[in-house]
């Protein structure tokens, strides 16, 4: 297999499925302001997730749960203003296409029309087939997410690694090809075992990307505040900080303060 690495001006969801053929690893960032989206799209990641996980990090829920349609929106509108290179995924949060179909695409072609986004990401294999289906047939790409999947953590009841059982394992295999016979362009793997996701993404024509999963699949994904350390009580095995800006963050601040306080800010030359 060629490892050799192509130039891409705007990665599109062809371009995956070409990095996948060609060997090369796909990176995945979240992004969920202007600010940051900037930041990541010109270190040229590959693709910018706008994640339900803003309900975490950015309004400090305890799961991807209360976040809605509109704020996705609002954050993924953010996200499309500042990239000029990534592909933008956006997660269809829950409630917004898990009971009925027509729902889904409603909720899917809302994302694209009014933040402009290119792709859409949804939870589940067999037991959303018709989401999936109406909204492919609509036109609109989908990457699937397979293994943990936080929206269904009260189901599951608790974070922890996923098909790990072999019926549980058969189950993700069938979804997995499940969702690239409709016609998916990449599926999320996350928290299963290493040898679960080699498995899966030796036996798919699109690219997996993983979080959780191991270094078998064809990409990984990270959520940024993690990657660069702004979050520091969430400390999962598969997680590698870059830096850690909760620490330096902090000590910048304080001295922001302490400056103020002793009257050394704004000085002579910092003023007009």
């Amino acid at each position: 297999m060629s490892t050799a690495k192509k130039d891409y001006k705007r990665v599109t969801v062809k371009s995956l499925v070409e990095m996948k053929k060609n060997g090369e690893k796909i990176s995945m960032l979240t992004a969920y302001d202007y600010s940051m989206a900037k930041i990541v799209d010109s270190a040229n990641v590959d693709v910018i997730l706008v994640g339900d996980s803003a309900s975490n990090v950015m309004a400090g829920h305890e799961t991807t749960l209360p976040i809605t349609l509109d704020q996705m929106i609002y954050h993924a509108s953010s996200v499309i203003r500042a990239v000029e290179r990534a592909l933008v995924v956006v997660d269809i949060p829950f409630g917004s296409y898990q009971s009925d179909p027509k729902e889904a695409l409603r909720s899917a072609i809302r994302i694209m029309k009014e933040s402009g986004a290119h792709a859409v990401k949804l939870e589940g294999g067999v037991e959303i087939k018709e989401s999936v289906k109406r909204i492919l047939k609509a036109g609109i790409p989908v990457m699937g997410h397979l293994g943990l999947t936080p929206q269904s953590i009260y189901k599951f009841g608790t974070y922890t690694v996923r098909a790990k059982e072999d019926q549980e394992a058969e189950k993700l295999m069938e979804d997995a090809h499940l969702l690239e016979k409709l016609g998916c362009f990449s599926i999320v793997l996350e928290k299963i075992p290493a040898a679960l996701t080699k498995k899966v993404s030796e036996g798919l024509s699109i690219p997996t990307i993983g979080i959780g999963g191991g270094q078998y699949a064809d990409g990984q994904v990270l959520v940024i505040h993690d990657l660069l350390g702004m979050t520091h009580e969430f400390n999962p095995r598969f997680l590698r900080r870059y830096m850690n800006l909760y620490e330096d963050m902090g000590k910048a601040i304080s001295e922001y303060v302490t400056d103020v306080k002793k009257r050394d800010f704004p000085n002579e030359e910092e003023q007009y």
